[in-house]
């Protein structure tokens, strides 16, 4: 099992910006040195919390700090800007990168970034569907271009004005090929959209804050969609982010995992539980269908969803977990704010030197002990 990294990120209001920005760049260039495999951020236009506002002018600035981990868009919203704009924009990443660069993709959920961009009464879903449509083509077509899908309203041409013996009207290709891998964050349970990223080899990631009884939804569904075009899911394509704090005593770790007011984690999911309640989403984080609002605390929610403890707590729930939800390719840790830099740092550390070697030593036993041949008795 891989080790990823998940950031929204969620800062407090108070908080400089430039230090948030050096805070996040830290701990992607602390992932990079302990190993994790991959490291995602998001974005957002207009949330005092969640402050980067565009995931790949971010992650560009870490090309030349980091050496091995993979960056990605967590995600790149494509309904809040023309895709031969995000194609180039992830191009140029993939290259600066030499091919470290995943392509999170998302319609953009926060209704103030529409209202913002003039698209809040459009049906974003649908532009981001056009959109990644489009950007296919771009990478899949040679110049000049003339890209006119049905039902789309991004028409994309060069052919007009193209002068390919002077380099003119070429549209960017990936450093990787055919294109780098395309990965989608899931938040709800029977996700239909994860059927149509099995459809169409795009790769799952399923949110740090859906509970853990949904998660097997989203691997059947993917499998679901494979199936209806002839392929096998594989599991090593299904990234699971999960909230996790690691600590070398369990009374830390609940204090600054759980209870204490100051906690991060208690931050984060009192602004992920009034913002999922706001967008009248709050069935993300619902345990079935007809549960009332007024069940849905913030204590309830952090006892099933915040991982916390001593390293080997946090093995024995991750393997939990994975018990739960059926066999993943990577467990994706979910960062937070700095309220206490040490401490998030070394449960970093933690987590990818002491919880993940026990893990794969565990997952490695157990598959070992499956494929051993039963000896006949006389």
């Amino acid at each position: 099992m891989r080790l990823g990294y998940f950031t929204m990120p969620v800062h407090g209001m108070h908080r400089n910006w430039a230090e948030t920005l050096k805070e996040d760049r830290q701990t992607f260039i602390l992932a990079d040195k302990l190993g994790f495999h991959d490291a995602f951020i998001g974005e957002h236009l207009s949330d005092r919390c969640e402050t980067i506002t565009n995931s790949m002018m971010f992650l560009a600035s870490l090309v030349s700090d980091t050496k091995n981990i993979r960056l990605g868009s967590g995600t790149s919203n494509l309904s809040q800007m023309h895709p031969v704009l995000i194609a180039a924009q992830a191009c140029l990443l993939d290259h600066l990168s030499e091919g470290r660069f995943i392509f999170g993709i998302s319609p953009g959920s926060l209704t103030s970034d529409a209202e913002a961009l003039g698209i809040l009464d459009e049906d974003r879903n649908k532009m981001f569907a056009e959109s990644i449509d489009v950007i296919l083509e771009i990478w899949k077509r040679e110049a000049p271009y003339n890209i006119d899908l049905p039902d789309n309203r991004y028409k994309v041409s060069t052919a007009r004005t193209a002068d390919l013996s002077l380099g003119v009207g070429y549209l960017s290709k990936p450093y990787q090929s055919p294109r780098p891998e395309i990965v989608g964050t899931v938040l709800a349970p029977f996700s239909q959209g994860v059927v149509a990223m099995g459809k169409r080899d795009f790769h799952p990631l399923s949110a740090n804050f859906l509970l853990p009884q949904w998660l097997s939804s989203h691997w059947k569904n993917y499998s679901e969609g494979k199936a209806s075009v002839g392929e096998v899911a594989k599991t090593s394509d299904w990234r699971v982010a999960r909230t996790i704090f690691v600590a070398d005593d369990d009374a830390t770790a609940k204090r600054y995992g759980h209870s204490d007011s100051n906690s991060p984690f208690r931050a984060y999911y009192d602004q992920i539980l009034k913002k999922l309640h706001r967008s009248k989403r709050l069935f993300v984080m619902k345990s079935h269908k007809e549960q009332p609002d007024s069940e849905v605390t913030l204590d309830n929610i952090m006892d099933q969803v915040v991982i916390h403890g001593s390293v080997n707590k946090v093995v024995d729930d991750i393997l939990a977990l994975r018990e739960q939800t059926g066999d993943f390719g990577e467990i994706v840790y979910a960062g937070m704010d700095w309220v206490d830099p040490d401490l998030t740092k070394r449960s970093m550390q933690l987590m990818a030197e002491q919880v993940m070697p026990r893990i794969n030593d565990a997952i490695s036993g157990s598959r070992a002990k499956a494929a051993a041949p039963v000896q006949q008795t006389a």
